[in-house]
């Protein structure tokens, strides 16, 4: 039997929301397991990219034996039924950045857990996978959303279940993601955090993240830029990140410009604003990160509604 998944790529933070929001974008990598006929043959993991040059870097994050992360995962749904994987094959079609603040590890996790689930027969339900994928990932900012798609707010509680609601993301605001051709990966990124933050700061994000909540119900584009504000992990962040200090600065003096934010542990960045003069906000972010040496992919994009989907069943 095959099964194959496809996962959406997924921006958490999102400003003042740190390890609890997270959103879905339509970039996706494709997992497929099917079990081998050959007795004793054990686990075979394979990652294609259609970009050559990504090939070491995705043997590099995504290990092709045990120690992966798809592994790891689909090992804890097997033991949740009492049993153990032996001869599966395993296939990442990689086509979402690896290393840029783009929830690549959290698509191959919840692709992996999504398709052992299938050929199990389903013995884990939403709030079974949500648990195991963030016991694999660490947190569940990345997973939730990748597994149910959109704007989600979400909290791993003391007994280890996933708390989450989803949001509506107003229409009328444009999601423009600007990946640079430098990777950032997210030991390091939070390697640079605090153990221990001011009490002030704490309750700076507290505030901020309810405006975030109002205005995106209320569509509120004057408390959005506020709420877009964080004091908890940007501000140690943006010395891994050459050019989001200016590129912020930059894009202060565009109107139609709500905010600017780091996507995950970055180096990706968000920008949020208006659907109109999306050509010079391209064209400022471009010519800063170009002034520095640094290429730059840059897509505007909606928000993915969906989640990860089963696409092939045989």
């Amino acid at each position: 039997m095959k099964i194959s998944v496809k996962v959406p790529a997924t921006t958490a933070n999102i400003g003042s929301g740190f390890d609890c929001l997270g959103m879905a974008l339509p970039l996706y990598n494709t997992i497929t397991i099917e079990e081998t006929v050959l007795p004793g043959t054990g686990i075979e993991i394979n990652v294609l990219n259609d970009n050559a040059s990504e090939d070491d870097l995705l043997t590099e994050h995504i290990p092709l034996d045990e120690n992966s992360i798809i592994y790891k995962a689909v090992e804890l749904l097997y033991n949740s039924i009492g049993q153990t994987p032996s001869e599966l094959k395993i296939t990442v079609q990689s086509q979402i950045p690896i290393a840029r603040g783009l929830g690549s590890s959290a698509s191959v996790i919840v692709g992996g857990l999504l398709a052992a689930n299938e050929l199990l027969g389903r013995p884990a339900d939403e709030v079974a996978l949500l648990s195991i994928a963030t016991e694999v990932e660490g947190h569940p900012d990345n997973v939730t959303p990748a597994i149910v798609g959109g704007l989600v707010l979400s909290s791993q509680e003391d007994d280890g279940t996933i708390l989450y609601r989803k949001l509506d993301w107003p229409e009328e605001w444009a999601i423009t993601v600007c990946v640079p051709d430098y990777e950032l990966s997210t030991d390091i990124s939070r390697s640079v955090l605090p153990k221990e933050v001011p009490m002030e700061d704490a309750v700076f994000n507290a505030k901020r993240l309810g405006m975030f909540i109002e205005a995106v119900n209320t569509k509120d584009t004057d408390l959005m830029k506020y709420a877009l504000q964080d004091r908890l992990h940007q501000p140690y962040r943006m010395k891994l990140v050459p050019g989001l200090e200016q590129i912020i600065e930059n894009l202060k003096h565009e109107e139609n410009v709500i905010g600017c934010v780091l996507s995950g542990a970055g180096p990706s960045i968000l920008i949020i604003s208006h659907k109109n003069n999306l050509d010079k906000i391209k064209s400022i972010v471009k010519e800063t990160w170009e002034s520095m040496n640094v290429k730059v992919n840059i897509m505007t994009m909606p928000v993915e509604k969906d989640g990860a989907q089963i696409i092939t069943h045989e």
